[in-house]
């Protein structure tokens, strides 16, 4: 990556919620708006950029065969978050899992590549197996937050019965309302997982 891109990619930064990592504008809230009113499953979460300073990069990596991005994108999340990984405990990185047919489209699982180089530089194993995508679901930006939640049910589906974790860290390209990380922290926990966090390339900025 160039200097000018480095440049241009924007951290997030405090204030942040407690809850989701997304900026805070108001540095006497502990939590963002939608954190106060959505009962998460995860523990906590952080994003390393706002999303609209890396949007541009998101749209290579994701659609435009850019898969090289993944190996730089996962050590800067390594780079910026091994110590909260540390102090979380964490004994496995998982991916958000692609369904095949989207896979097969793409060619690769962008959260993936994030995670697989997160976990080179963090020596923490990967279980890109651990959970399954068995819908293939529609894609989250063309839906409101009620009809993210309906289109998720039942879309994720544990893959490995014989791996007993307890502090997860799931891996993820961009948060928005949690719907996803959601969806996968409640597979996750009904198969006896005890704490959630997740780590996310981008976020929104809060309110």
């Amino acid at each position: 990556i160039c200097p000018a891109c480095q440049g241009a990619f924007v951290k997030i930064r405090g204030p942040v919620c407690f809850k989701c990592g997304k900026h805070l504008q108001d540095q006497t809230k502990e939590y963002c708006n939608d954190c106060q009113k959505t009962h998460h499953l995860f523990e906590r979460g952080l994003a390393l950029y706002e999303y609209n300073s890396v949007s541009r990069a998101m749209y290579g990596y994701k659609f435009s065969g850019r898969a090289e991005y993944g190996q730089y994108f996962g050590r800067q999340l390594a780079i910026h978050f091994a110590g909260y990984l540390k102090k979380w405990q964490i004994q496995a990185i998982v991916p958000v899992p692609l369904h095949k047919k989207k896979l097969k489209v793409r060619g690769y699982n962008q959260a993936y590549l994030l995670a697989k180089s997160l976990s080179d530089y963090t020596g923490i194993p990967i279980y890109d197996k651990l959970i399954i995508r068995q819908r293939n679901t529609k894609p989250m930006k063309e839906l409101d937050p009620k009809s993210r939640q309906i289109n998720l049910k039942n879309a994720f589906i544990m893959g490995r019965y014989d791996v007993k974790l307890q502090r997860v860290v799931i891996v993820d390209d961009i948060y928005t309302t949690g719907a996803t990380i959601d969806a996968m922290s409640k597979v996750l926990k009904d198969a006896g997982a005890d704490r959630i966090y997740f780590l996310t390339l981008s976020i929104g900025r809060g309110l």
